[in-house]
């Protein structure tokens, strides 16, 4: 009989085995196997498949070995036992091993989990971590070890599967929901998991790793849950895959945490400081919708919508700096017509049409002149027809309503537009004429 090479550790295992194995009634070479062809891998199905002689002479050499190799074990040095430990799982996987040997050596392995010292269950770690093959119940033990023995399995086994990973997860603990978060790959479902429940530096650890599968929706709790943090904030701005309505929401998120700023407050003021702060997110909101790709913008204007900032300034300031496209998003979505009959009518309708499509998308009476007025120019520049900017358009829209001495609340927010897109090119011109 050919045996695995830890039996070298105990020669009078060798001597009792081969008895036993003689003895035995002649049987099929190839051992039992299943209806496919497959052979068996647990004792039970070899003791019902096979006839009460092999049985008795195979649990004899069986009990022999164990026996054989418990005596060594309670003996040996902790550098011996984890040696061993580690050859007899390296021929485990990488051998080609009979399959009465196959057993015992997983019944051995099984033996050394409850060895008293860590080193040797990290040494069958370190071995099986990264195997397709190993037993599928000594990862799920080692998997629940000790942190020092468990982080190589966490981190690497390809036998863990996503229902185990979630498990995990849930326990809660810092060190173990980052070593998932960094594994080679995250499904989507695992990546939900840490959104939901993980810590903050396990949600920038996933945030950090490429090969991490993660939803739109984890992106949105990891933001809802941990955005006011530096670091997690940090990790979401990075990522390429980050939807524009996450992004609106972590610029809100800064907002709010530099209005409470003591600092601040007590430089500005409160009043002062609310009206800054606003002011300011209205100002990066139209640069966020600029780099938004069209398909994201029903997302975002759902989360505006939501979020009550969707009013009609902010659809104002988006058709006055030229966001057509986002303004046609914003149209339909208002209005429940459809994409095709809202670009059509903004690409080329006639006045009393496009009257009623702002209608439609609950729009006042007295903003649809400016709109109108806005969405020629911004036409006209599209055609190649008219050379004009944010600073040109607020003007004409401020003339509809009677230039510079007109009043109310809708003149106020044109005029702001106006003159902050004043000082803008103001700004650029200065700083061009300084870099030459």
């Amino acid at each position: 009989m050919r045996r695995f090479k830890v039996l070298a550790y105990f020669p009078k295992a060798r001597t009792s085995l081969g008895a036993a194995y003689r003895a035995r009634k002649p049987v099929n070479k190839q051992g039992p196997v299943n209806k496919h062809g497959e052979p068996f891998v647990n004792h039970f199905c070899i003791r019902s498949s096979l006839g009460r002689e092999w049985t008795r002479a195979r649990g004899a050499a069986d009990g022999m070995v164990v026996s054989h190799f418990l005596k060594w074990i309670n003996t040996a040095r902790v550098s011996e036992r984890a040696a061993a430990a580690s050859a007899l799982a390296r021929a485990y996987i990488n051998a080609e091993l009979p399959f009465e040997d196959r057993c015992a050596a997983e019944a051995a392995l099984t033996l050394l989990l409850d060895d008293a010292s860590s080193k040797v269950r990290l040494a069958i770690a370190e071995a099986l971590s990264m195997s397709h093959h190993a037993p599928l119940q000594i990862i799920s033990a080692l998997a629940s070890d000790q942190p020092e023995v468990a982080s190589l399995v966490l981190a690497r086994s390809p036998l863990l599967t996503d229902a185990d990973l979630i498990d995990r997860v849930a326990g809660g603990q810092k060190a173990i929901q980052k070593l998932i978060a960094d594994r080679a790959r995250v499904s989507m479902a695992v990546a939900a998991a840490i959104a939901e429940i993980g810590e903050p530096e396990a949600c920038a650890t996933l945030l950090a790793n490429s090969g991490a599968d993660i939803a739109s929706l984890s992106f949105r709790r990891i933001a809802e849950r941990h955005g006011h943090l530096p670091s997690v904030r940090e990790a979401l701005i990075s990522d390429a895959r980050l939807p524009a309505d996450c992004r609106h929401m972590l610029l809100i998120k800064l907002g709010e945490t530099l209005k409470g700023s003591p600092l601040v407050l007590a430089l500005m003021g409160r009043a002062r400081t609310e009206r800054v702060m606003r002011d300011a997110c209205v100002k990066a909101s139209m640069t966020l919708i600029e780099g938004t790709r069209q398909e994201e913008h029903a997302a975002l204007i759902e989360h505006l919508r939501l979020r009550g900032d969707l009013t009609a300034s902010f659809i104002i300031r988006t058709i006055a700096h030229g966001k057509v496209d986002f303004f046609g998003s914003v149209l339909v979505a208002l209005s429940q017509q459809s994409e095709q009959r809202v670009r059509a009518l903004l690409a080329g309708g006639h006045d009393v049409a496009l009257q009623a499509l702002l209608r439609s998308a609950g729009l006042a009476a007295a903003t649809h002149a400016i709109i109108l007025r806005a969405l020629k120019i911004w036409r006209e520049v599209a055609n190649g027809k008219r050379l004009a900017g944010v600073q040109e358009v607020s003007w004409l829209m401020l003339k509809e309503l009677g230039g510079q001495s007109a009043e109310g609340d809708l003149a106020g927010l044109v005029k702001s537009i106006h003159l902050d897109a004043l000082r803008e090119n103001a700004r650029g011109h200065a700083l061009a004429i300084a870099a030459a």
